[in-house]
């Protein structure tokens, strides 16, 4: 259930900021950012979509990257406490403009580059509500050649849209659950008595 809730979290968290800087540049009173698939589970379009900037998951991976163990924490002089090693995932999250006018699409596509290219790092102290068991979100460009971009829009919904994708990294997801205490070594006590 955690982990559900986090994607969650993650992903409206970027659209909330998202939203935010375009309604500044743009003087918007509502969201123009939703969080949305294109199409309804029976096919059709989702009228949420209808003139607004998409973002939606299209893809979930492990980070497999070494180093990043860490299962043990201090909880007093003979004690330690062994909890469940955190688990990293990219997201693959896709920004697509679905407007009636194709140059609204392209205006609000490219306005979102620039927001993530001035900002590609969402932490704790640029991000304060972000959420604690998130250390931070790195967000890279993620190429896909003609083909792979042809066969997810075929998958998406059928037509292309303008549209970016990220590569969301570093997302952690640690439910702080306590596995065990145990006890730690100690040195062997010598007498100074003789």
């Amino acid at each position: 259930m955690v982990f559900i809730l986090m994607v969650d979290l993650v992903v409206n968290q970027l659209a909330f900021q998202l939203n935010q800087f375009l309604k500044s540049i743009f003087d918007l009173t509502e969201d123009i950012v939703v969080v949305s698939n294109i199409l309804e589970q029976d096919g059709n379009v989702s009228p949420q979509v209808n003139n607004k900037l998409v973002l939606f998951v299209v893809n979930i991976e492990k980070d497999t990257a070494p180093g990043r163990i860490s299962t043990q924490s201090g909880m007093g002089a003979h004690r330690a406490v062994v909890s469940a090693q955190p688990v990293f995932l990219n997201l693959y999250l896709m920004v697509a403009g679905h407007f009636n006018k194709y140059s609204e699409a392209l205006k609000f596509v490219s306005n979102t580059i620039s927001f993530f290219q001035r900002r590609p790092v969402f932490d704790h102290q640029n991000t304060p509500e972000l959420d604690e068991r998130i250390e931070k979100l790195v967000l890279d460009i993620e190429n896909l050649d003609i083909k792979d971009l042809s066969t997810l829009w075929g998958v998406l919904s059928g037509k292309y849209l303008p549209s970016i994708l990220y590569k969301v990294r570093m997302v952690a997801f640690d439910a702080g659950d306590v596995l065990a205490r145990v006890p730690t070594l100690r040195e062997p006590q010598t007498s100074t008595n003789q």
